[in-house]
């Protein structure tokens, strides 16, 4: 079960946008075979917060589309050890996701897809994160878009 916290810092609250948040993040946990109580936390702001936030943990002041804050780190994607599962007696805290609906927007249009289509895909991407994939190197990125087109078509 995934326990999903969903702050709106500047956009307005939505039952269609939690239902396909959640289904995103539910997706890549039972592709990945997580059997466990997980809970993440996803804000949805705009452009000027999330630049802000981009700039205070990484020194990059622009906006972004997606902010992701793992709460673990993996020696392999997907793989909790003992240790990491045993500190967590209820659901094991992944970690936060920041959205930018005004960045969803804008790709959303430059990709000629729709908002949903979108969110849907940056959230899968920051779970993603959360579960230890990057894109840093090559072999990496290719791994990461693999598990993000599988996780699309579910």
């Amino acid at each position: 079960m995934v326990d999903l916290i969903i702050d709106y810092t500047e956009a307005t609250e939505n039952k269609d946008t939690e239902n396909i948040i959640r289904k995103a993040v539910e997706n890549t946990l039972i592709h990945h075979g997580l059997d466990f109580d997980v809970e993440v936390s996803v804000t949805i702001t705009n452009n000027d917060e999330i630049q802000s936030i981009n700039n205070e943990f990484r020194n990059i002041n622009a906006p972004t589309d997606v902010l992701s804050f793992p709460m673990y780190e993996f020696e392999e994607p997907a793989i909790f050890d003992e240790k990491a599962l045993a500190l967590e007696p209820g659901s094991v805290i992944l970690g936060d996701i920041v959205v930018s609906v005004d960045k969803i927007t804008e790709q959303a249009e430059e990709f000629g897809h729709s908002f949903e289509t979108e969110l849907s895909y940056l959230v899968i991407h920051s779970t993603l994160h959360l579960l230890g994939y990057d894109h840093m190197e090559e072999d990496d990125k290719r791994l990461m878009r693999e598990q993000e087109e599988i996780i699309r078509k579910m």
